[in-house]
């Protein structure tokens, strides 16, 4: 018997422990913004990683919840295992979605985005460990606390465990149908200020340099930006300016989100948002903002981690697909420092931040079974 069916075997034998980790997590709310929530989760998270064999290193942060840094095995190397286990449900929200199952689909804030995905990983490495299937490498697991707000309190940790790897996986949920993520827009946000000249609107309007006209002006140039590449996305999310209806503003603003599927993109649109011209030479603008994740790119070092998940797929008895998204993750970050990365190896399931959030209850043994032979092949 080859050991990926040996690890499947064991993925499957173990379900109902798979079942009832997932619902654990997914009972233990976790908003980004609420420390006590998420730290709470990552006790719980803690206890069972360390249930497992894990050494685990709390990395303390004041400001977002802790994060959780878990050792197995060992070796001089080793491959890294990425997610996050905030939310962007506030704590409540079980009352409006409990953890349940319908059909097939287990429902629950956060199941799909991503709890399910930090249990398959466990149910992975554990199946690697429980084995005669043996990894030659150390592998470490990284659970982070604010990836849905930009990862600011993890990234350098993130960064730090990628350079010691040889690899990363992601356990961000898949594509639809379950396919991997080969590639990651690079996500930005801009701020565009204008400052004008005030003026009475009746008695007095050439005296002033409306902001609210120049920055509608420039919202029109940022919008054409998106014409520039396909890669290139461009939304005006938020308007605001102006005092009083009778008052030239003398102030506007908006907040622009920008993404971009390649470096060279994402350099092009952030030069270009600031030499923005003005139309009145009255009025100054202020540009403010840059891209916080790179984008993912689908390279060469991507392109084999997606074959050799590819290959493990099909002794497993199914193809594997492979796609972009606009989305960005921790993995953009570590991608962009020449770590292969496989991004969406997570649960297979619908719904990110949506009411109907849910994982499929079949498929986790086979996903787990997924990334253990990862774990045991690289």
């Amino acid at each position: 018997m080859s050991k990926i069916s040996d690890l499947y075997d064991f993925c499957r034998a173990e379900h109902s422990w798979l079942i009832e980790t997932i619902e654990a997590l997914v009972r233990l709310e976790s908003p980004t913004d609420d420390k006590a929530a998420v730290d709470r989760c990552g006790a719980e998270l803690s206890s069972r990683l360390e249930a497992i064999g894990g050494r685990v290193t709390r990395l303390t942060r004041e400001e977002r919840g802790d994060h959780l840094l878990a050792e197995f095995g060992c070796g001089s190397q080793q491959l890294l295992i990425l997610g996050h286990f905030d939310t962007v449900w506030p704590v409540g929200q079980l009352e409006r979605m409990p953890v349940q199952t319908e059909s097939g689909e287990l429902h629950g804030p956060g199941v799909f985005d991503m709890k399910a995905g930090i249990a398959l990983a466990m149910l992975a490495v554990r199946a690697v460990l429980e084995t005669d299937v043996s990894s030659s490498r150390r592998i470490v697991t990284l659970w982070t606390s604010d990836e849905e707000v930009g990862s600011h309190t993890s990234r350098q940790a993130i960064e730090d465990e990628a350079r010691r790897s040889e690899a990363v996986l992601v356990l961000e949920p898949s594509l639809p149908g379950g396919a991997v993520k080969t590639g990651r827009k690079g996500c930005g946000q801009f701020e565009l200020v204008a400052h004008g000249v005030a003026a009475h609107a009746g008695v007095d309007p050439t005296k002033g340099a409306s902001a609210i006209h120049e920055l509608a002006h420039q919202i029109l140039q940022v919008q054409r930006l998106s014409e520039l590449s396909p890669g290139i996305t461009v939304n005006v999310g938020t308007v605001a300016g102006g005092s009083r209806a009778n008052v030239v503003a003398d102030q506007a603003r908006a907040v622009v989100d920008v993404r971009a599927s390649s470096s060279d993109e994402m350099r092009m649109v952030e030069e270009r948002i600031r030499t923005l011209p003005l139309r009145d030479p009255r009025v100054r603008l202020e540009v403010s903002g840059r891209f916080e994740r790179p984008p993912l790119e689908r390279n060469h070092d991507v392109v084999r981690l997606y074959s050799q998940a590819s290959n493990i797929a099909r002794e497993l008895g199914f193809e594997l697909g492979e796609g972009s998204t606009g989305g960005g993750s921790d993995g953009n970050f570590t991608a962009a420092l020449g770590v292969p990365t496989l991004d969406g190896l997570g649960a297979v399931g619908d719904g990110a931040h949506a009411l109907h959030e849910h994982v499929d209850t079949e498929s986790p043994p086979t996903r787990a079974a997924l990334v253990a032979g990862l774990l045991a092949t690289l």
